[in-house]
């Protein structure tokens, strides 16, 4: 596969991020998140549910000492089952020893040193570093010898690692890992996590692969996308050739997690019971090779995951198969299955996408992590061919459903992103019990917060990519940033006001005259775009991108101009749960309605379509956090009266009129208690 627009992310060090809304975000992560997140880590969050994380790797390093120390009379632990997640009987008094928490604990730690190390890579910050330094050493120290590292089978025993891929997440912590350590790297230049990584990694290929070893994959997706991004800082072709496999044995016949349920069997002295379920495979995207597939299914983390990886192996193997099932699978997920808000997962039956057009509000899962899985697959099918319609959706879960995941003080955090909530029914309804009314201090399964962390860490990685003479701008977010072409250097600064106005200006400063190709993503949002650059410089327009090419000098300048007015946005009528609703949105921004503002009740509310352009649009603050608040005129019903008959014959309701106030969504649930709506009646 031989693509004209191949490109890559501007490395973080080449970028410095002064956008109020991202830089504001990131100065949470660094100033709140991060430390606050190292507390979780060590279980000193009061009120919070333990971590037990860093626990773990100090026990097992202490059984390796042992180890060391006792030489041949050291008796190794032999695996026990205790379950997918591990509690201590006394949580007051935890056995220093033990394994505790979920299987995958580890990956805990992983996303926040990466999270650490881009933050790092934009404010340099030796008291952080240190403390990253510490806890790496601590890591480290647990590492077997054999290169192995994942706590839950160094504590419990390893005479039975590799043996429960479908559940037992050793992969996906090895993924996280080898994440944080090129990240780690690339940010301090300091090797020791990168080289610890490697040893897992070569642990791994030695038990797995086409020649000898053993036919399996990821229960978890991760290792896929970890493994080309370990390929490409160190050059080490055997972790490509090991994505690729892992790829190509997923879906294929017989299953594999049938045949290692059928050797645990086996080797427990029980007998062997295929699971009847038909969507066992679907869940971890196995019920099809994954060249096959064409429809987003199963859990939508593990997808996102999975389909970043492919697209990572389809650009850099030349695998047009491969390629193509990333287009029908992104066409699956952005054409059937997304939430308005950048969401993705309607079902909690397995934290899964539903079928197509199955979108339900209340009950919607949604989890942080998959609207963050999805802006990783993003950005990399960006990187194959720039399509506007990738960024669009990437700017949507962007501002929407990854910050809504968040409190705006950095220290609460939503699991599941729902689009409308009524507290009393989440404390009522079965169906709806896994709906949070408020953000939570911390989860005992906290993939969410350190995922959220480690993305606004990063994102202007998101924003760029490059070639050897394009730059191509998909998110405006204020920046200061270098591209070099050659022997030359443009020192670009964009400044704009995103997400809240429509305007941004890209101005150029170099010592000579630079020949290349600017390219500006046309957002699918705006109906009216105006780009105003120097005479002499060309324009070109395809798929959604404005290329800017010519020589640039010192002193040039890009405008841009993209109105952003208030629209009235319709669901697909297949879509149920939204007929006879409508969404307000502004620019990338989709908007609620919270009853700290308009009461409760938000179900007798009516949008007024006549007064679309009577909507006021009011920068305000809340909590500390400026933002664009709208004054929708509405209608609202007149209820009926109290202990009035269940059911009546129909008349018309009566209508008062209202101004219903709407703030961004991801700003929901931050003043107390209360219902929420996003899709309202007109």
């Amino acid at each position: 596969m031989k693509r004209e627009f191949f490109s890559a992310p501007l490395d973080l060090k080449c970028v410095k991020v002064t956008d109020r809304f991202w830089g504001r975000e990131q100065e949470t992560v660094r100033t709140q998140v991060i430390p606050y997140q190292w507390e979780a880590l060590n279980d000193r969050v009061e009120g919070a549910e333990p971590s037990y994380c860093m626990h773990n790797f100090r026990a097992a390093a202490r059984l390796l000492e042992k180890k060391r120390a006792l030489g041949s009379a050291f008796r190794a632990p032999t695996y026990t089952d205790r379950g997918f997640q591990q509690l201590p009987d006394d949580p007051a008094h935890p056995d220093p020893d033990r394994f505790y928490g979920f299987v995958f604990q580890d990956s805990d730690f992983s996303k926040w040193i990466e999270s650490v190390a881009y933050s790092l890579a934009q404010h340099p910050d030796s008291a952080l570093e240190a403390a990253a330094d510490g806890a790496i050493d601590v890591v480290c120290a647990a590492q077997h010898e054999s290169g192995y590292l994942d706590t839950f089978y160094l504590l419990n025993g390893m005479d039975r690692a590799f043996t429960n891929l479908r559940d037992h997440h050793e992969l996906y912590c090895f993924g996280h890992l080898a994440e944080a350590a090129v990240a780690y790297y690339q940010a301090t230049g300091k090797d020791k996590l990168l080289r610890a990584a490697c040893r897992f990694a070569d642990c791994i290929g030695a038990h797995f692969g086409p020649e000898g070893g053993a036919k399996g994959y990821p229960g978890h997706e991760v290792a896929e996308m970890a493994l080309v991004r370990l390929y490409e800082a160190t050059g080490e072709e055997q972790y490509l050739r090991l994505s690729r496999f892992f790829l190509d044995q997923r879906g294929t016949q017989p299953h594999y997690f049938d045949q290692e349920a059928r050797e645990r069997a086996a080797y427990e002295g029980k007998p062997f019971r295929q699971d009847g379920d038909p969507q066992r495979y679907a869940y971890h995207q196995a019920h099809l090779p994954v060249r096959e597939q064409s429809e987003a299914v199963g859990h939508a983390v593990r997808a996102g995951y999975l389909y970043a990886g492919m697209a990572d192996v389809a650009k850099r193997t030349g695998d047009e198969a491969l390629y193509a099932a990333c287009r029908r699978l992104w066409d699956s997920v952005a054409g059937e299955k997304l939430y308005i808000t950048g969401g993705v997962g309607g079902t909690v039956h397995g934290e899964a996408f539903s079928y197509p057009y199955d979108l339900p509000n209340d009950s919607a899962y949604s989890e942080t992590c998959a609207a963050i899985a999805l802006v990783f697959f993003a950005r990399r099918m960006l990187e194959i061919s720039p399509e506007a319609r990738y960024a669009d959706v990437m700017e949507r879960a962007l501002y929407n459903a990854v910050p809504a995941g968040m409190g705006l003080d950095g220290k609460s955090f939503f699991y599941v992103n729902p689009l409308e909530v009524v507290p009393d029914s989440c404390r009522r309804d079965q169906r709806l019990a896994h709906v949070e009314p408020v953000r939570q201090k911390w989860f005992g399964c906290a993939c969410c917060p350190p995922n959220i962390a480690r993305l606004v860490s990063s994102v202007a990685s998101y924003a760029y990519t490059e070639n050897g003479d394009t730059l191509w701008t998909h998110l405006y977010l204020g920046s200061s940033l270098t591209k070099r072409v050659g022997k030359r250097a443009l020192r670009l600064e964009m400044e704009t006001d995103m997400p809240w106005q429509g305007c941004a200006r890209m101005s150029i400063r170099t010592d000579g005259p630079v020949d290349c190709t600017l390219a500006f993503r046309i957002p699918g949002w705006c109906r009216r775009a105006a780009v105003t650059a120097p005479e002499g410089i060309a324009r070109t327009d395809r798929e959604g991108y404005c290329y800017l090419s010519g020589t640039w000098r010192d002193g040039d300048a890009v405008a841009l101009d993209f109105d952003m007015e208030v629209r009235f946005v319709a669901a697909n009528p297949r879509v149920r749960e939204d007929v006879g609703k409508a969404a307000v949105v502004r620019g990338p921004i989709t908007y609620c309605a919270e009853e700290a503002d308009n009461g409760r009740d938000l179900h007798l509310c009516r949008l007024d379509p006549a007064g679309r352009g009577q909507v006021r649009v009011d920068m305000e603050d809340v909590l500390g956090f400026p933002l664009a608040a709208l004054r929708v005129p509405a209608w609202r019903e007149v209820p009926s009266p109290p202990g009035d008959e269940l059911y009546r014959e129909y008349a018309p309701p009566a209508l008062e009129r209202m101004t219903l106030r709407l703030i961004p969504y991801f700003a929901w649930a931050n003043r107390g208690e209360g219902e929420m709506r996003v899709w309202l009646r007109v």
